[in-house]
C-alpha cells in the first residue's frame, strides 16, 4: 500500500509534513510534538493546506487484495 498526496506542490513543506502525519493517523498533539511546534501551529497548518486543495490517494496494488491473476478456470 502507498499514499499519495496529489497537489501537494502546492503545500509548503511543513504543510506537507503536518498534511503526511495527519492522513497516517497522528492526532493533533502528537503531530505537534514530533514536529515541535504548538497544536494551534497544527490546525493552522492544516486549515491551510484544505484551503490550497489536496487530495489523498490510496494505491493499493491489486494482488494484495487477491482479484488480480484469478483465471475463470480456477474458480470452478
Amino acid at each position: 500500500m502507498r499514499i499519495e498526496i496529489r497537489g501537494a506542490e502546492k503545500l509548503s513543506f511543513r504543510e506537507r509534513q503536518v498534511v503526511t502525519l495527519k492522513e497516517m493517523g497522528s492526532n493533533t498533539e502528537t503531530i505537534a510534538r514530533t514536529l515541535g511546534i504548538t497544536a494551534s501551529t497544527v490546525s493552522t497548518l492544516l486549515n491551510r493546506a484544505k484551503r490550497k486543495g489536496y487530495e489523498v490517494v490510496i494505491v493499493i496494488p491489486g494482488d494484495a487484495l487477491g482479484i488480480l491473476g484469478v483465471d475463470d478456470d480456477d474458480e470452478e
